[in-house]
C-alpha cells in the first residue's frame, strides 16, 4: 500500500479504512470472543498463538495418534483421544504430550480393571460406529470371533505405542 503524501489524503484513507471496518462489523455475529477481541485491539494477537497450549497439546496427541496407531476402524483411537482430551495427566504434561500419552498407555497395560472398562468403551463406540451390536468379552469365555478389540488385541496395540513413543 502507498504512504499518502498529504494530510488531505491521509484524512480521506483513514474515512475509507473507518467505512470498511464498520462494514465488516455489520457482517459480523457479536458473540463473547468478538468482545474480548474488540476490547483488546488491533494487534492484541501478534506472536501469540490463539490456540491454547492444552488444545496444541491434545491437537499434537491426536496427529500422532492418526499416524502411529493401528487402528482401520478408528474406534480405539477415537476412545483413547478422548481419554486423554482433558485429563490431568495432560495438563500436567502439557509442554510434552507424548509423555502423556505414554503414561495413559501404561496406566492402562498396567491395570486389569482400566483394561477391560477401556475395551468396553472402545467395543461401544465400534458397535455405534458400525451399526451393529458390539462383542463384549466375558470372563472364562473365549472372545467372540468377529470381535476386532479384544482384551489381548488392544493390550498389544498399547504395547505398541508405547515402543513407539520410547
Amino acid at each position: 500500500m502507498n504512504e499518502p503524501t498529504d494530510e488531505s489524503e491521509k484524512a480521506r484513507q483513514a474515512a475509507a479504512d473507518a467505512d470498511l471496518e464498520q462494514e465488516i462489523r455489520k457482517a459480523r455475529t457479536f458473540n463473547p470472543q468478538e468482545a474480548l477481541a474488540r476490547m483488546a485491539g488491533p494487534g492484541a494477537m501478534k506472536g501469540a498463538s490463539p490456540v491454547s497450549p492444552q488444545q496444541q497439546a491434545e491437537n499434537e496427541i491426536l496427529s500422532w495418534l492418526s499416524r502411529h496407531a493401528e487402528d482401520p476402524a478408528g474406534a480405539f483411537k477415537n476412545v483413547l483421544g478422548r481419554r486423554i482430551r482433558g485429563s490431568q495427566v495432560l495438563f500436567q504434561n502439557v509442554d510434552q504430550p507424548r509423555v502423556a500419552l505414554a503414561e495413559i498407555c501404561r496406566r492402562l497395560v498396567g491395570s486389569h480393571t482400566l483394561l477391560e472398562e477401556f475395551v468396553r468403551e472402545v467395543d461401544t463406540e465400534w458397535g455405534r460406529a458400525m451399526n451393529e451390536r458390539p462383542h463384549f468379552e466375558k470372563a472364562g469365555a473365549p472372545p467372540h470371533p468377529d470381535d476386532p478389540y479384544t482384551l489381548e488385541s488392544v493390550r498389544a496395540s498399547l504395547n505398541r505405542m508405547l515402543e513407539k513413543l520410547a
